[in-house]
């Protein structure tokens, strides 16, 4: 009986220790050609790429296994998927309305994975100062999901998953410029950002930042000035700032961010957008678009002098080195 309980603690620990622990090197292994242009998101069995109006469904060889081509419940006010996590059989997706660099109508979708059919949605609240979701990850060890912000990537914003409730926002400095896609492993927040220059051939990079201590903050009664623009202010008739009184973000804290990674083994300097840990091998898998124009966000035809008729979609697949 011993040698069972040492056996099945033996076990249980090993089971325990695998998957989705970050590394701090990494080796590229492999690339797969996908679909999706925006995110990515990996359970134990399957990769769920994110397209801007789709969901795809893929088995760990780059196999095609099912597809949503109309997934939004009102394509009137949704018309955008950024970066994806999958948690407990669901797939988390933040959705917005997005024209040439500005969200609107944002909220978490959760759809069921084995369907990809839409469930549920968890409202966002406007007054946290979010102003585009660009990627989405769920905080497994507080039972939070997070919310990036690509038009102003200052701040990432967290959710309660138990009450759906806006729990606090988290200060990233210095800043990832242009963010695309978060995952949360090991206490730290890894962070895709779209801040090379695809032009000039300059790559894009990861950052990563420890988030282990989150207090909440939610919102309060307050006065805050009103935005025209998420980067400039209303004025009133006679110049001065309009300000409005109401429920305003009550805190925030800083998440103190350290280069991680440059993507310079992609087969293109591109587009970055979503990432993702495998749960069962640890591998980072990072999705990157390459062979058109981009403009704020938004791809306007292919490269043709480099011979491109078209955007190519990859997810890279690296293993832990160390």
């Amino acid at each position: 009986m011993y040698r069972i309980l040492i056996v099945a603690s033996f076990l249980m620990s090993a089971f325990c220790s695998v998957g989705q622990s970050l590394g701090s090197e990494y080796r590229l292994k492999r690339v797969i050609p996908v679909e999706g242009r925006q995110g990515i998101a990996i359970d134990s069995t399957y990769y769920y790429v994110s397209d801007t109006k789709a969901l795809y469904k893929y088995d760990k060889t780059g196999k095609l296994v099912d597809k949503n081509d109309a997934p939004f419940r009102r394509p009137d006010i949704a018309n955008h998927f950024g970066d994806i996590d999958v948690w407990n059989g669901e797939i988390y997706c933040g959705i917005e309305k997005f024209e040439y660099g500005r969200g609107y109508n944002i909220a978490v979708s959760i759809y069921d994975a084995s369907t990809l059919q839409w469930k549920r949605d968890l409202p966002w609240v406007p007054e946290s100062g979010q102003v585009e979701v660009s990627g989405l990850a769920v905080d497994r060890d507080r039972n939070m999901v997070w919310m990036s912000d690509w038009v102003d990537s200052r701040y990432v914003y967290g959710y309660d998953l138990g009450t759906g409730e806006y729990y606090t926002k988290l200060q990233c400095a210095p800043t990832p410029y242009w963010c695309q896609g978060i995952f949360i492993a090991d206490g730290k927040m890894i962070f895709s950002a779209d801040d090379g220059d695809a032009g000039y051939l300059l790559p894009d990079n990861l950052y990563v930042a420890d988030i282990a201590d989150v207090p909440f903050t939610g919102l309060v009664d307050g006065r805050e000035v009103v935005k025209d623009t998420p980067f400039s202010v209303k004025l009133d008739d006679s110049g001065r700032p309009v300000m409005r009184e109401g429920k305003v973000a009550g805190g925030a804290s800083a998440a103190r961010v350290r280069h991680l990674r440059e993507m310079n083994d992609f087969i293109r300097a591109g587009e970055i957008e979503g990432l993702s840990i495998d749960p069962v091998t640890d591998d980072l898998v990072v999705l990157n678009n390459r062979g058109t124009r981009i403009v704020l966000g938004m791809s306007e035809g292919p490269l043709t002098d480099e011979g491109y008729t078209g955007e190519v979609h990859e997810l890279y697949i690296y293993e832990k080195v160390k």
